[in-house]
């Protein structure tokens, strides 16, 4: 069956947080069992050189939903707790996209994007706007910011959802509230997580576990941590339930692998590696009840599943939770080297499994694809005919996307700090005078002063810097990356 010939499936996009290249038993990993995400993969696409938009989670879901490499645009680093929306309601986005393909669309999980219009000026006790819909979502029920960061509270329809009006929240991210304790002050309150020496993660404290930001008041809706995939998983179900006569786009992200770690308790123990293995299962257990749901509602056969990661891993990134000793031989990055902040390939090479019963047959593909063409490739997919307000950045990949072709694009661009070229053969890495290391995290960044040019076929693990040797490569990588810079059309490799 051609790319061209649309049946419109439902299409579920699985958006982990923080879940690496490694962390998956279909990629290898031995010590944590992921049977549901593994019967997709063995019955889908399992791609091996599949990359997030950066390094980190609020750019790669900014160039996920906007198709627009974030390094492009200002103010697209890691968001604040309070930080305004990112992307401007303006904007054509995937959601859009779809909704125009006759999609209904759906937001549950992890959002990190920002909402309201000025940073900080939100008010929580009322709705706050712009948001997923002005984006182009017709139903949202999301974290308001990430799970480390105040407010720790679900937004439903843009409000603050199960919130007492007789008991207003209030945030802050340049004072605490009189009166309210912190992880630093007040260390005999944390009774699930205490947060890493000099990582910031000692505010204002929720559900027994301190967080960067100030808040007070909201008691009634602030979530419990070991309830989380609980609830967005039974919110994500109701929305495939509601919507399973018609097609529906359905973005869920998860957050379970993500800081502040702490699983629920049917979970805690299901691994030997601690709270990390534990919410690795959480997760695969969420993806199974996504599975359940589909074929319970008759609309598995034809719905695209895409399950992927918006980075690589990090192990310690705040919380004494047990991570790095239970780490033992468990390799989050795979055979990669560097994680999540990194410009090596671990940071953002991830996982990404396409399942859909009726166009997809089961392989491997070694395909060179990127999160940053989700727009164009879904808007081929479903037909949609304004591809020019797409930004360039992303291609219809959809024939590499559904494994009829194995090679994909000619190059990705990264960034995590200094920005990346990768092709098939080689990745390059502009000089950077950043830290080549954080220690708080014990992640190599990939930072040096000088070009780096490796030879991926041979040298995955980035190791035997060959720039030197290869002076015409690294010119060709360069003006690739230059051309880019300056919104220029693809070149020839």
């Amino acid at each position: 069956m051609s790319a061209e010939s649309n049946s419109r499936p439902n299409i579920v996009l699985i958006y982990a947080d923080d879940i690496g290249y490694g962390d998956l038993s279909s990629y290898g990993a031995k010590r944590v069992k992921t049977p549901n995400t593994d019967s997709l993969a063995a019955n889908g696409i399992r791609f091996t050189n599949a990359h997030s938009a950066a390094a980190t989670s609020t750019p790669s879901r900014y160039g996920l939903f906007t198709g627009e490499y974030p390094w492009r645009r200002k103010g697209t680093g890691v968001a604040a707790g309070d930080a305004a929306l990112i992307i401007k309601p303006d904007r054509i986005t995937l959601p859009k996209v779809l909704q125009k393909a006759g999609y209904t669309t759906g937001a549950v999980g992890k959002w990190h994007l920002g909402m309201g219009d000025e940073t900080g000026k939100q008010n929580w006790n009322d709705l706050v706007s712009p948001g997923p819909a002005e984006i182009g979502f017709d139903y949202s029920y999301i974290m308001a910011a990430t799970g480390d960061r105040v407010p720790c509270v679900f937004m439903e329809y843009q409000r603050v959802a199960n919130l007492d009006p007789k008991d207003p929240i209030y945030v802050s991210y340049i004072q605490n509230f009189e009166g309210e304790p912190t992880g630093k002050d007040n260390p005999e309150l944390l009774t699930k997580l205490h947060p890493s020496p000099n990582h910031g993660h000692d505010q204002s404290i929720v559900n027994g576990i301190s967080r960067i930001g100030y808040m007070k008041g909201g008691k009634a809706a602030l979530w419990e941590d070991e309830n989380i995939a609980d609830s967005i998983t039974v919110h994500a179900v109701s929305f495939i339930e509601r919507n399973s006569d018609k097609p529906f786009f359905l973005y869920f992200g998860t957050n379970d692998v993500h800081v502040p770690r702490y699983p629920h308790e049917r979970f805690r123990g299901v691994t030997d590696m601690g709270h990390r293995g534990d919410a690795i299962a959480q997760f695969d257990w969420s993806v199974g009840e996504i599975v359940k749901a589909l074929k319970k509602a008759g609309v598995f056969e034809n719905t695209l599943i895409i399950v992927t990661s918006d980075n690589g891993p990090v192990v310690d990134d705040g919380y004494e939770d047990g991570a790095v000793e239970g780490l033992k031989d468990h390799k989050p990055w795979g055979p990669f080297r560097g994680g999540k902040y990194s410009t090596f390939e671990a940071g953002t090479r991830v996982p990404f499994i396409v399942h859909w019963p009726e166009r997809v047959d089961s392989k491997v593909s070694p395909a060179l694809v990127s999160q940053i063409d989700m727009t164009a490739t879904m808007a081929a997919l479903t037909g949609f005919d304004q591809s020019l307000e797409i930004p360039e950045d992303s291609q219809n990949q959809l024939n590499a996307w559904l494994g009829m072709e194995l090679s994909g694009r000619d190059y990705i661009i990264g960034s995590a700090g200094s920005l990346t070229v990768l092709t098939k053969q080689w990745k390059y890495i502009e000089p950077s005078k950043g830290r080549p290391y954080n220690p708080l995290t014990n992640t190599e960044l990939g930072n040096n002063p000088h070009d780096q040019l490796y030879n991926m076929v041979i040298d995955r693990g980035e190791y035997d810097n060959v720039s030197d040797e290869n002076p015409e490569r690294v010119e060709i990588m360069k003006l690739i990356l230059q051309r880019e810079k300056e919104k220029g059309i693809n070149m020839d490799l």
